[in-house]
């Protein structure tokens, strides 16, 4: 019997299990249970509704707590010039000591031979020795130049007007920018995997930018935000993106996300903070920035990551050049810093990419500081946009202590003494420089390297390796002053900035918001001191008018500056050396480069380097050209055309060959001036009819005005009342016909005495 059983258990197994029938463990461990034709039918039905291949668990984070950019070192081919900039420095400082050592001993053994020269020549000698002295170490001064530079600076609190109240209109749906203040993360309902990641990344409290936005994002309503530099933006746009991945998983390769940055540090910042907050869960992210390889870029646009970093010009390439990559799936389009992409320069771009993208999504915009221009795209493009501005436009970080240096109208060429005379004796580590133009950032260079000091330099005519190897050696400290143009005032979160330095006043007020915003970040204290000209005080006036806290005047002792503009005088030669071995090794690397390009098209053969198609752009080769004569700053000869003071100014300092140090300063200010001329210019223009009509502004308390005294015939005409229409209806009262009969009389009796007058 016991047989016969087995025999048919046996029998209704199958001999041969099929791979595609369910096996599922049983509990108690005999072995594996098949699934039967009713519960394959089942399961069949609730693969419907449930994906098998959801995850409950969270993947282990692979993402240490190293460098924001040490990944894009790491991808970035070691290219590295044959000698660096501070390199040939310390050649030109080493050859200049041996000079002056080697004319310091032939003056001892002049002396010597001429002991009995006359008391004049003794005493020009020494003259000439303390000279040679002050110019042998730039750190070993004589006493009397001690007591002149360590004299103490004077500090002076600036007297600040009264500011009208009034908020900034602009045309949005509705406001957001009251927000609970007792919010944390737990209770804005993310999900576990991002809880994990803002733990492990040490957030305890989110800002009050982060508060504000999280809520409205994960609504999936349009974003328009405005809060001051440093307070957390970047999280506040990623941590909603990434909970709204993570709740509606994708059901093909489709890129979903695209996040737009003006420059390639800020994007490669932005990718790091993306990656860090999404290392417990599944979603990829992608880096497509100028100064990275193509190539490899290519093949992770191909695999359809989540999330797109991008800058608009390797964007727009892309769209062109790689036929397997769209924006018709974007979801979420993300603006970061969305004043600055939204200007001139990046116009037709910000067009083109916006035309490629889908219509049905969601825009967020996020900036410091917003312009008419990001209200215009807010008004045509977001739909029922949110106005969320935790800070006014123009508020600098809470922390921040503002310092301004009065450059009187003949001193204008000892901006650059009281520049070194700041970094020897008072900020002397964990500072950033601002110029206007990448020249004098250059120059800048030079001059504090002949100095002694550790700089590096950041702007565009430096290759992608170079801009981060300078802001790496000023994270690890191996470099004390930072000097930078504009490219490094946007969003970037560099570590441990001390003081920003204004060498000019930027173009604008909201310049000055973001440049002074790379320090006294995330809460912290920091210094900004600025130099202030004549032609820009009246930019001064409106920084003190909106600062919340003293602003203080920095008066630097004048025997001082002269030192320091004495000393850089001296110096001019050997700046003109170090440019001298910079343009010959430029020269020797571009014949090489010649050479290398030669050598490839005979390897490769004149046919198969034909083949090779090339990149092509939205725009042809003469519309650039067009755009870039008609908006570019760069080309400063072509944009001054038509101004008489400029033009004479441009060509005296062609004439002269050299410029001064006045010529110099008086060029960084007029670039600025243009800027903001060309600002006025288009905001003269006639603004665009919005879509919704402008919020007029919060009505703060108005001083009383003194009411002029009305007419009684205004007073009669214009009063409405109920009593006054009786009256008029009535007709005058019994008084006012008695008065008026009165009045008659009194003018009926000087008639008739004029009469009897005449008679007489």
């Amino acid at each position: 019997m016991a047989l016969r059983m087995a025999h048919g258990l046996c029998s209704r197994i199958p001999r041969k299990l099929n791979s595609q029938a369910p096996v599922f463990a049983s509990q108690d461990g005999a072995g594996p249970i098949v699934l039967g034709r009713k519960q394959k039918a089942l399961q069949k039905n609730r693969s419907a509704d449930f994906n098998p291949d959801f995850v409950f668990t969270e993947k282990e984070g692979m993402y240490d707590d190293s460098w924001a950019m040490a990944d894009v070192m790491n991808q970035l081919k070691k290219k590295r010039a044959a000698t660096t900039l501070d390199e040939k420095i310390d050649k030109v400082r080493r050859r200049r000591k041996a000079e002056d050592k080697e004319a310091k001993s032939g003056k001892v053994e002049e002396k010597e031979d001429r002991a009995s020269c006359d008391l004049k020549g003794q005493e020009d000698l020494g003259g000439n020795e303390a000279d040679s002295k002050d110019e042998d170490s730039e750190t070993d001064y004589s006493s009397g130049d001690e007591e002149v530079l360590t004299k103490a600076d004077t500090l002076k609190v600036k007297e600040k007007k009264k500011k009208k109240k009034g908020q900034e209109a602009g045309g949005f749906f509705e406001d957001a920018s009251e927000y609970d203040k007792s919010l944390s993360f737990q209770d804005m309902n993310l999900s576990r995997p991002l809880l994990k990641a803002i733990t492990a990344m040490g957030f305890k409290q989110p800002t009050p930018i982060q508060k504000a936005c999280i809520p409205v994002g994960l609504l999936g309503k349009d974003i328009c935000a405005c809060a001051a530099t440093g307070t957390g933006k970047t999280a506040a746009f990623a941590l909603p993106v990434l909970e709204r991945l993570i709740y509606k998983p994708r059901q093909a390769a489709v890129t979903r996300v695209l996040v737009l940055v003006p420059t390639r540090e800020l994007g490669i910042q932005v990718h790091s903070v993306t990656k860090q907050l999404a290392q417990f869960c599944s979603i990829t992210t992608c880096l497509a920035v100028g100064g990275l390889d193509v190539k490899s870029q290519e093949a992770a646009l191909r695999a359809a990551p989540d999330i797109l970093i991008a800058t608009p010009g390797r964007l727009i390439d892309h769209l062109h050049n790689c036929p397997s990559f769209h924006l018709s799936s974007i979801e979420v389009l993300i603006l970061d810093e969305a004043d600055r992409m939204l200007d001139e320069y990046f116009e037709e771009q910000m067009k083109e990419i916006i035309r490629m993208c889908s219509h049905h999504r969601q825009t967020m915009l996020f900036s410091a500081t917003m312009t008419d221009e990001v209200k215009d795209l807010a008004s045509v493009s977001l739909k029922n946009p949110v106005r969320i501005f935790v800070n006014s436009n123009t508020d600098v970080a809470p922390f921040l202590r503002q310092e301004f240096i009065r450059i009187r109208p003949n001193r204008e060429g000892d901006r650059e003494a009281i520049v070194a005379a700041l970094l020897m004796r008072t900020f002397t580590d964990h500072v950033m420089l601002f110029t206007q133009t990448k020249k004098q950032a250059h120059r800048m260079h030079i001059l504090l390297g002949l100095l002694g000091l550790q700089v590096g330099e950041l702007h565009g005519n430096l290759s992608q390796t170079q801009r981060l190897e300078a802001l790496r050696r000023f994270k690890d400290e191996q470099i004390d002053i930072l000097v930078a143009t504009d490219v490094a005032a946007r969003g970037l979160d560099i570590e441990g900035v001390k003081t920003v330095i204004n060498f000019t006043m930027p173009n604008t007020v909201k310049h000055y918001v973001h440049r002074v915003g790379r320090t006294a970040r995330a809460g912290r204290a920091g210094r900004s001191v600025s130099l202030v000209g004549e032609e820009e005080r009246k930019m001064l006036k409106e920084i003190v008018k909106a600062a919340k806290a003293p602003v203080k005047a920095r008066i630097i002792p004048q025997d001082v500056i002269l030192k320091f503009r004495d000393k850089i005088e001296k110096m001019e030669k050997d700046v003109y050396a170090v440019l001298q071995l910079e343009a010959e090794e430029k020269e020797l690397q571009q014949s090489e480069a010649q050479i290398d390009t030669a050598k490839r098209l005979l390897g490769k053969g004149k046919e198969t380097a034909e083949q090779e198609p090339e990149r092509s752009w939205f725009q042809t080769k003469e519309e650039r050209k067009k755009e870039k004569i008609a908006k570019a700053l760069q080309e400063f000869d072509l944009a001054l055309r038509g101004k008489k003071k400029r033009k004479k100014f441009m060509k005296d300092a062609k004439k002269k060959g050299e410029m001064t140090a006045e010529e110099r300063s008086q060029f960084e200010i007029l670039k600025a001036q243009m800027f903001a001329e060309r600002l006025a210019k288009r905001n003269r223009r006639t603004k665009r009819a919005r879509a919704m009509p402008e919020d007029e502004p919060a009505a703060g308390p108005a001083k009383k005005q003194k009411q002029q005294k009305k007419s009684v015939f205004d007073e009669e005409l214009t009063n409405t009342s109920k009593k006054a229409l009786k009256q008029y209806r009535a007709g005058p009262s019994f008084e006012e016909r008695k008065q008026l009969g009165l009045s008659r009389q009194r003018r009926g009796n000087f008639k008739s005495k004029s009469r009897y007058k005449r008679k007489k």
